[in-house]
């Protein structure tokens, strides 16, 4: 079975934004990936949130397992607004970071299942993490908003790029 996996849409800041929204996203696909390659330049963690169809309210939860070379941790949140991509913990000024998500039967009528792995460096440390993420919602996934959470902005140059996976 051959699998198609083609870009749909991308966006490079040429400013600094808090977030990168793609609408209008075509129901054509089995799955959809979301990659962002992000600048940090702000104080503020090197986490971002995902928002679905506009749904900022407590309708989603995580699971995260998360090491950073010398400790790990894990934990799980739930009714919270926007599945997590990263630790709080993590300092990212002048530092880049790097998620990709996998969003699983975005189009069909069952609660939407993320599987999010995500690397930060914050000049010469950082963290990874993988997080499984619900949104409980059986609507069809027809927007994403990439917050950048707890504050601040993407910096100049960040990139995201959302991929449609077909199976045929």
């Amino acid at each position: 079975m051959a699998i198609t996996y083609e870009p749909i849409a991308t966006s490079t800041l040429g400013t600094a934004a808090a977030s990168i929204t793609f609408s209008s996203i075509a129901s054509s696909w089995t799955d959809i990936r979301v990659v962002i390659s992000a600048v940090a330049v702000d104080a503020n963690s090197a986490a971002i949130t995902l928002e679905f169809n506009g749904d900022a309210a407590g309708n989603y939860s995580n699971t995260n397992v998360e090491g950073n070379g010398t400790a790990a941790s894990s934990g799980s949140t739930t009714n919270i607004s926007g599945i997590y991509s990263a630790s709080t913990a993590q300092n990212a000024a002048n530092g880049m970071f790097f998620v990709e998500a996998n969003i699983f039967s975005y189009a069909g009528s069952k609660n939407k299942t993320v599987l999010i792995a995500s690397s930060d460096d914050a000049n010469g440390t950082g963290i990874v993490s993988r997080i499984a993420g619900l949104w409980r919602n059986t609507a069809a996934i027809n927007s994403i908003k990439i917050n950048k959470a707890f504050g601040g902005n993407f910096g100049v140059g960040t990139t995201a790029t959302l991929y449609g996976i077909k199976n045929f």
